[in-house]
C-alpha cells in the first residue's frame, strides 16, 4: 500500500510540474483598444441536409486591453442570419425537434459571448450541450478577431 502512495505522490508532482510549465510557456499578448470582427471558416456537415452548415462572426470591443463587449452570430453558407426562424421550413415549424435543437444552438451564441466578457479570455469557456459546432466556430472567430487586435511590437 505504501508503494502505491509514493507512486501516486510522484505522479501528482509530475502533473503539477507539467501544468506549471505549460501555463508559463504561453506568450503574454496585449491588445489595442477598438472594435474587431472575426469570422470562422465555413463549417459544412456531411450529407444532403445543409441546414447545419455555416459560419460564425464575432464582434469584440476592447478597452484598456480587455474585452468589454462581444456579440456572436451565426450564418448559413448563403449569408442568411440564423435567427428565430432558423430550423423552420417555409416559415413554418415542420419538425419540432429539429427546430428546438436549432434554436437551442442559436441561443448558445449569446451565452458564449457573455461567458467571454465575464472570463476575459477563451480559456475556461466550455461548450454548451447541443451547440458544439457553434462553440468551435465561436473559438475560431474570437481568435481571428484577437489576432487583428494584437499590439505589434
Amino acid at each position: 500500500m505504501r508503494k502505491y502512495g509514493k507512486i501516486l505522490a510522484t505522479a501528482l508532482l509530475i502533473v503539477a510540474g507539467v501544468t506549471s510549465l505549460c501555463s508559463c510557456s504561453g506568450k503574454n499578448v496585449s491588445y489595442q483598444d477598438g472594435t474587431y470582427e472575426g469570422k470562422s471558416e465555413p463549417y459544412e456537415t456531411e450529407g444532403d441536409d445543409d441546414s447545419g452548415n455555416g459560419y460564425g462572426v464575432v464582434n469584440l470591443t476592447i478597452k484598456d486591453g480587455k474585452i468589454v463587449d462581444c456579440t456572436y452570430k451565426t450564418y448559413l453558407l448563403d449569408g442568411t442570419l440564423k435567427d428565430e426562424t432558423y430550423g423552420m421550413e417555409g416559415g413554418q415549424i415542420a419538425n419540432k425537434d429539429f427546430y428546438n435543437k436549432a434554436q437551442k444552438a442559436n441561443a448558445a451564441c449569446a451565452e458564449y459571448a457573455s461567458m467571454l466578457i465575464a472570463n476575459g479570455k477563451l480559456d475556461g469557456i466550455d461548450a454548451i450541450s447541443g451547440a458544439t459546432i457553434n462553440y468551435n466556430e465561436f473559438k475560431e472567430a474570437v481568435k481571428d478577431a484577437l489576432s487583428k487586435a494584437e499590439k505589434k511590437s
